[in-house]
């Protein structure tokens, strides 16, 4: 193990150059070939305008031995796709012809020009390759679409008539930033003889969030499979394909659970999928890895007992054992479990979370990105069975571009009224001292069920950290990585146990000598804006609160979200008007920055409507300490560069005012 215990250590150099920020490279993605030599990954840069990143795809030396290089150079950019048994990259992009949409490309492994494999107008996504060459890939396609020249065709006819519209015939109807249709997911295959569709016009069961996975010798796909139910709901099963016939069967459907993220075993026996426990109104379900052989049977629960919820699973080459991360006390490390006894071990002991795994041909690696609360994204590699953590050739290194960090890291625990441990991490600037205590930032994690584990370029600390400020990341009750008990603390009742969870891990913290408990902030977005909300209307402790993304009228949010039918799994109406803060707008004194996205479908842009109506309705004279942060083109996320910017601008120059005391200073971005 060569790094350094992630706590209460010093970084260097300051974060406090917005403009650097945003330039910093962000690494996403990570592909390893079919025979473990080569490895890529995906970094995003801004463009010249600073009005969106690009993605370029950059090769990454397995063995650690070569410097980082960049493979693909496209105005567009491009999104690492996988590879071919050959080791040749599987990309997409809209290169050469933009107007057109993506392509799939193949970058040669003994170099030369990319080539376009194949175009087909509703983009690509989820490629997945086997060793015999099949290519199989999902793109949306119009209902009367037979193949892709008639989809083509179909599609020229709208734009020929400028027709946007949509008729839809089951719910949803938009995801997280877009709308759905007309056009709807197919799977396609690509074999010596061409293109062929696979699914044909299949409606919903191929949506946003399914994922797919082909068997290695190329003859089945195993893909999750959306299925209508009542009330506008559905559930994911999951179904097997032969890529040769189109013919499909059930491998797993059970109106009690759901399915995602399936794998085929090295083998192509056996199929592992995270199967979920469906949540209710009383219960917040559970997950845990599932095993259902490939021929059909009964889906064996492998890790039912083990109290943490595993993410993606990738099988060791043998078939003895499946790598996954999950969630552990404000960690995310990798995990080895035992396929024949369901036990696992935890392979990775350091304070990192662990995304994009691959596991090498030869069972000896694990490669990875890996990142902590004070580091970005990195590959590394990770021997099995033994855990030992090597880097890998960074491309920021390549790009000389460091990390700026500068500040220290720790932890901050206590006892929740009702005995259960609470913890958090603590960002402190480098000057917090008992003799110059640093002003207070809660900062509140989204979800609700997630935990605050890893580097975020959304919300990063060590620009306020950079600034003077501490930031205090708790994970409160709902949070992952401590039990399905502790979920359930707050299940149903978002404005009780979480609420106080926050209240006292925020006490705990200010009981340090190098804390002001007489300047203090809080924010949070999504969730963490619904309980900043929620903490507006209950205490006047806080001399600042900044609300992104949130909720504020929880009834009608659940009722108007892209997947409404998910969170009336939690919310029933009369939970919904118990915790909703918009009951509580009477009581709030403490000025709010309000921010939020025209295009962000998961929490609606009414949700921050209404609450900035009632907060200006509330003041005399129609002005007030609270303002909007409006983007009229962004989602849930903000994500342009330039808008990055303005963002911590704004926010920055908010807190500055009410928790600093200092003048107010509009951004010059906002004119």
């Amino acid at each position: 193990m060569i790094f350094d215990d992630a706590r209460s250590r010093t970084a260097a150099g300051p974060l406090a150059d917005l403009d650097a920020f945003v330039r910093m490279p962000q690494v996403a993605g990570l592909w390893l070939s079919h025979d473990g030599d080569r490895l890529v990954v995906g970094v995003s840069l801004p463009d010249e305008t600073g009005t969106r990143y690009t993605r370029s795809l950059w090769e990454v030396d397995p063995r650690g031995r070569r410097a980082a290089r960049r493979l693909t150079r496209g105005p567009e950019g491009e999104t690492g796709a996988g590879f071919t048994p050959s080791g040749d990259v599987l990309f997409t992009s809209t290169r050469s012809a933009p107007e057109d949409g993506p392509a799939l490309w193949v970058l040669p492994a003994t170099g030369g020009d990319p080539e376009p494999l194949v175009r087909p107008g509703g983009g690509i996504r989820g490629v997945q390759t086997a060793a015999d060459g099949t290519i199989v890939f999902g793109s949306g396609m119009l209902p009367s679409a037979v193949d892709l020249a008639s989809d083509r065709a179909l599609r020229e006819v709208r734009a020929d008539a400028c027709v946007s519209a949509v008729l839809h015939e089951e719910f949803p109807i938009r995801h997280w930033d877009h709308d759905l249709g007309p056009e709807r997911t197919r799977l396609l295959v690509r074999g010596p003889d061409g293109v062929r569709d696979l699914t044909g016009h299949v409606g919903r069961a191929l949506g946003e969030e399914c994922g797919w996975d082909l068997s290695p010798d190329g003859r089945t796909v195993v893909t999750m499979w959306a299925v209508g139910e009542p009330g506008g709901s559905q559930r994911h099963t999951v179904v097997a394909i032969d890529v040769a016939t189109g013919a499909r069967r059930v491998l797993a459907d059970d109106h009690g659970h759901e399915y995602e993220s399936p794998r085929v075993s090295p083998d192509g026996t056996r199929v592992a999928v995270v199967v979920q426990r469906r949540k209710c109104p009383d219960d917040p379900g559970d997950r845990w890895l599932g095993l259902v052989p490939l021929d059909g049977g009964p889906v064996e629960a492998l890790t039912a007992a083990w109290d943490r919820w595993p993410h993606t699973a990738r099988w060791t080459p043998d078939g003895a054992a499946i790598v996954v991360s999950a969630d552990d006390r404000g960690r995310s490390p990798l995990w080895l479990v035992d396929v024949a006894t369901g036990e696992a071990t935890r392979l990775t002991t350091d304070d990192a979370a662990y995304t994009d795994t691959c596991v090498s041909p030869d069972g000896r690696w694990v490669y990875a990105l890996r990142s902590t609360i004070d580091s970005p994204p990195v590959p590394v590699r990770v021997s099995l069975p033994g855990g030992d953590i090597t880097p890998l050739p960074d491309p920021a290194s390549a790009l000389g571009i460091a990390t700026h960090v500068r500040g220290r890291l720790t932890e901050v625990t206590t006892t929740a009224s009702d005995g259960t441990p609470l913890r958090a991490w603590l960002t402190l600037p480098a000057t917090a001292s008992p003799e110059s205590p640093a002003p207070l930032l809660l900062w509140i994690h989204g979800g609700p069920v997630l935990s605050r584990n890893n580097w975020s370029w959304r919300w990063n600390p060590w620009i306020a950290s950079a600034r003077g400020y501490a930031v205090l990341m708790p994970d409160p009750a709902l949070s992952t990585g401590y039990g399905v008990d502790f979920i359930r603390r707050g299940w149903s009742a978002w404005g009780e146990t979480p609420y106080t969870d926050l209240m006292e891990i925020t006490d705990a913290a200010l009981r340090r000598p190098d804390l002001d408990p007489t300047r203090t902030a809080a924010m949070g977005g999504s969730f963490g804006g619904y309980m900043a909300n929620w903490i507006a209307g209950h205490t006047d402790r806080f001399a600042a609160i900044v609300t992104h993304a949130s909720v504020w009228d929880l009834d009608h949010s659940t009722d108007t979200a892209d997947i409404a039918y998910d969170f009336r799994r939690e919310m029933t109406p009369q939970v919904a008007e118990a915790n909703s803060p918009h009951h509580h707008a009477d009581k709030i004194t403490t000025p709010m920055l309000v921010i939020h996205g025209a295009r962000d479908f998961r929490v609606p842009i009414s949700e921050a409507l209404r609450l900035w109506w009632d907060l200006s309705a509330r003041c005399a004279d129609g002005t007030g300490p609270h303002r909007f942060l409006y983007f009229p083109d962004e989602n849930h996320f903000i994500l342009a560069p330039n808008n990055v910017r303005l963002w911590y601008a704004t926010v920055l120059a908010f807190l500055a005012e009410h928790v600093l005391g200092e003048e107010w200073h509009r951004p010059a971005l906002l004119g």
